[in-house]
């Protein structure tokens, strides 16, 4: 048996290649959209793909499963567990194969049992896997967003993310019913996940890339859990505030998604090409660090600066139905940022341009306050905007100020006042700095406070 572990550090995401080498046959478990990984493993290992699946219908990115089996003539096999609100839409036409608890198929000489897992969401499944010349006994199981090293996957997404009422506590005892089932598993099994620390599926994700089904059960707090309604009220409470794009993953996700293809190299766009762009109602999305954003910046740009954070704040602070400009000073820069923003489908990607650019936007500062300046202003009475998350206001926060967190700053825009200033602070400054650029580029006065809640509590 070939194994090999993907791990995209963008969106703290795993996924799988496993092959047998007596066939040559090969699966991939759970690709995103940069499909060039996968093609290039399994080539120089002298490996087909010849089987694609993923564990469910994921929320925070877009699945790369369908173009992959198109593109190398694969098997495509999805969940068909869930009932009917939660089948991929697309399933016949892609001509997939569903899968149901208890089916199986052979990978080659690997046996690929499947196991219906919900909690995280209906259609959720397990895989199983057996190197069949080796041994009878399985030997690795694909968690997907089921179990993680050191958590659970959270059951509470369906109803703050696709806005599906009421789903929360349903999920939550689906899953302490799949965490029964996971309890009976062998403890030798090898447990691989979908995501480690860093992904909003989760509160508590550890970095070590993998576990034991054994160790697992000794000091994961979800599965070690044994009694159900204190369970379900601890994977309930501290979840973080899921990303505002989540809901359209979930969607174009269950629909299928619009293949990539090719991508050509990103163009610099001459000023009058992007003046025009931003016109017709572009956002223009600066990527360099905050602090060189703050010195100076174009009027209307919002920033979210390049990292591997980026897609996750993006997606909350950028319309999917708006073209994109960055301002960034390479053209490797900015293809490094088309290519984070496909991983959760902001395709839209017009171009770029340098900051020197777009002379009658230039020049423009953005406002900041220290902690101990924000800290008068709001005893005298100043606005004060919160952008943190709810279990981090829960451990303190000044009083009188208005929890917004950034994920839904969109959707509440409407509540923040234009007629006077609005200071905003995050944990730490760095989230406080991408809202007040929005939120100026919205129009409303914001400015920054320096360091946020480590520095207002001193």
């Amino acid at each position: 048996m070939f194994f090999h572990h993907f791990y995209d550090t963008r969106l703290a995401q795993a996924s799988y290649l496993v092959g047998c080498q007596a066939t040559g046959n090969a699966l991939v478990i759970d690709p995103n959209r940069d499909l060039a990984p996968y093609a290039a493993v399994a080539a120089e290992h002298g490996l087909r793909i010849t089987h694609v699946t993923e564990t469910h219908i994921h929320a925070d990115f877009l699945s790369g499963a369908r173009e992959l089996a198109a593109r190398h003539g694969a098997q495509l096999l999805l969940s068909g567990e869930g009932g009917p609100d939660w089948q991929y839409a697309f399933a016949a036409d892609a001509g997939a194969t569903l899968l149901h608890d208890g089916d199986a198929f052979m990978v080659g000489n690997l046996r690929v049992e499947v196991l219906h897992t919900p909690g995280h969401t209906p259609e959720h499944l397990c895989f199983l896997l057996t190197d069949t010349p080796r041994s009878p006994e399985p030997v690795m199981l694909f968690t997907g967003d089921f179990v993680f090293v050191g958590d659970v996957g959270r059951p509470d997404l369906l109803e703050k993310a696709a806005k599906q009422a009421g789903t929360m506590e349903a999920g939550a005892r689906q899953l302490w019913r799949s965490l029964e089932r996971f309890r009976a598993l062998p403890d030798h099994l090898q447990l691989w996940p979908g995501h480690g620390a860093g992904s909003a599926c989760g509160k508590a994700l550890g970095a070590v890339p993998s576990s034991t089904v054994g160790y697992e059960k000794r000091v994961n707090w979800g599965v070690a859990t044994r009694e159900e309604d204190r369970f379900v009220a601890m994977v309930l409470e501290g979840q973080p505030e899921p990303p505002a794009y989540f809901a359209q993953m979930k969607r174009r996700n269950r629909e299928g998604p619009a293949p990539v293809g090719a991508l050509a190299p990103l163009s610099a766009l001459d000023d009058a090409t992007a003046e025009a762009l931003l016109a017709a109602g572009a956002t223009l999305l600066d990527l360099r660090p905050a602090s060189a954003f703050a010195t100076r910046h174009h009027r209307g740009a919002v920033n979210v600066p390049l990292g591997k954070s980026l897609a996750n704040y993006a997606g909350s602070l950028v319309a999917y139905d708006t073209p994109i400009v960055f301002v960034c000073l390479s053209e490797r820069e900015a293809e490094a940022a088309r290519d984070a923003l496909r991983l959760i489908g902001l395709d839209d990607v017009r171009g770029w341009v340098a900051p020197a650019q777009l002379p009658a936007r230039a020049g423009v500062a953005q406002p900041q306050r220290s902690a101990a300046e924000a800290r008068a202003a709001h005893d005298a009475g100043a606005y004060t905007l919160d952008v943190r998350g709810r279990a981090e206001w829960d451990a303190g926060h000044l009083p009188h100020a208005v929890l917004i967190p950034l994920p839904a700053l969109a959707d509440r825009l409407a509540e923040i006042p234009r007629d006077r200033p609005v200071q905003v602070h995050c944990q730490s400054g760095v989230r406080s700095a991408m809202a007040t650029s929005w939120l100026r580029a919205q129009g409303v006065d914001a400015i920054d406070v320096l360091g946020g809640w480590n520095a207002l509590r001193v």
